[in-house]
């Protein structure tokens, strides 16, 4: 398995961007699929996860600012971000898991899979 994000970048506050997540190795749609996020000085986070049936969670601060999308036909996530601030900032991770349910236990996601990273950077 493997994730390949890109799309990252830098742009000014009240912008937008939109980061993929390439899956290979496996079929996203199968799996519990997810963006989380790293901010500096903070731990790593998740912003939004879909899982194999298609239901959307997102972190309360991006809600309706952000949109978790997974496409079937070339096996890649994505993540639209619009309205982004300098609380957006951090280094974002794609995450897959082989329970397609996304359950959390403990507060936490068992996330199996992960990309590298891609920064994110909100400039003022």
């Amino acid at each position: 398995v493997q994730l390949v994000e890109s799309g990252g970048g830098s742009v000014q506050s009240g912008g937008s961007l939109r980061l993929s997540c390439a899956a290979s190795g496996m079929t996203a749609s199968r799996y519990c699929m997810g963006w989380f996020r790293q901010p500096p000085g903070k731990e790593r986070a998740p912003v939004a996860t879909i899982d194999s049936d298609g239901s959307m969670t997102y972190q309360p601060s991006v809600k309706d600012r952000f949109t978790i999308t997974l496409n079937t036909a070339n096996n890649t996530m994505y993540l639209q971000m619009n309205r982004l601030n300098s609380e957006d900032t951090a280094m974002y991770y794609c995450a897959a898991d082989t329970d397609p349910r996304c359950t959390v236990v403990g507060g936490f996601y068992g996330m199996e899979y992960w990309g590298q990273g891609i920064l994110v950077t909100i400039s003022p």
